[in-house]
């Protein structure tokens, strides 16, 4: 018997979803990713008999909705500027009255707004590193004197690790800023929490068992996430006490981010005080083979059809 709490499936018949649009790819930074993650969604929900078609991009989905094509979406847009996590393509399933996968116009829009995000989890108590909002203009160099070296460069509102730089030094501060300025947006200079790598997948109301990720490299940057096969993913990725309070925190951190559905939650560990800091939310994650909801889904006993099926059923 799985400790986790899953209710019983909502439905048996894959006729009782319609015609479903799986909608990826887009013009976002992330449009590739999004694209092997539709794949992988489309097959499975095929295999169980979904009534399922490839949409690619928020174009071709407007087009589909006027022509009233499709009864529901599952969104794997990954990312903004044209990708499915910042609520726009939220707000454009809202006005035709489109049940869609994952969280609404709210929670995608605030999560995808790393600052915004961090100040509503300050507000309610919930860890996360400190932090400078990188203006432009703004005195890199005072911003890290404040916060104290190491500290992470990135853009505000890119996932994936785009954009990301790890500090160590005054004079690379430049280069990192220089970098995340490449992308839309506001920067953010945070402290840099040296330790484990974690992230939970949170499905309905349960946050699934942590995953521990280990990258051969310094740290777990866009290589080690689509590329590399010698990253380590240990799922549990704690134990006893440590395990349950990662998972109270990461949906404490989901639902205040008024995200809901499905989606993950990056933490870090702190090496020396086994703290634990709040990174940001994924509202639309990967489901590609390094993917980590997948692996996390599947060590609570829930294999990777059933996981879309469970997603795909949050829209009846």
């Amino acid at each position: 018997m799985s400790q986790y709490a899953f209710p019983p499936l909502r439905a048996t018949d894959p006729a009782a979803f319609g015609r479903v649009a799986v909608l990826l790819g887009g013009t976002s930074s992330e449009a590739e990713v999004s694209r092997d993650s539709g794949r992988n969604v489309l097959e499975a929900l095929r295999a169980r008999g979904v009534d399922a078609t490839a949409v690619d991009g928020i174009s071709a989905l407007a087009q589909a909705l006027v022509q009233r094509r499709f009864d529901r979406v599952f969104n794997i847009l990954h990312g903004h500027k044209g990708g499915g996590e910042d609520g726009i393509v939220q707000g454009l399933m809202e006005a035709f009255g489109m049940p869609y996968t994952g969280s609404d116009v709210l929670g995608s829009a605030l999560s995808m707004d790393k600052v915004r995000t961090k100040q509503v989890w300050l507000s309610l108590g919930l860890p996360t590193p400190r932090y400078v909002r990188l203006l432009s203009g703004e005195d890199v160099h005072q911003a890290a004197a404040t916060l104290g070296l190491p500290v992470i460069v990135k853009p505000a509102n890119e996932g994936s690790s785009v954009g990301v730089t790890r500090v160590f030094s005054d004079a690379d501060l430049e280069a990192a800023v220089e970098l995340a300025a490449r992308y839309d947006g506001e920067l953010l200079m945070e402290q840099l929490i040296e330790g484990d790598e974690l992230t939970v997948a949170i499905l309905g109301d349960v946050a699934l068992p942590s995953i521990r990720i280990v990258p051969k490299g310094q740290w777990y940057d866009y290589h080690a996430k689509y590329v590399a096969e010698d990253t380590q993913y240990l799922c549990p990725g704690l134990q006893g006490q440590d395990e349950a309070e990662i998972g109270r925190i990461a949906l404490a951190a989901f639902q205040a981010a008024g995200c809901k559905g499905w989606g993950r939650v990056d933490v870090m560990r702190d090496r020396a005080s086994g703290n634990f800091y709040l990174l940001e939310v994924n509202t639309a994650p990967g489901m590609t083979s390094h993917s980590l909801v997948p692996k996390s889904a599947q060590q609570a006993g829930i294999g990777f059809e059933e996981l879309c099926w469970r997603i795909l059923e949050q829209t009846l």
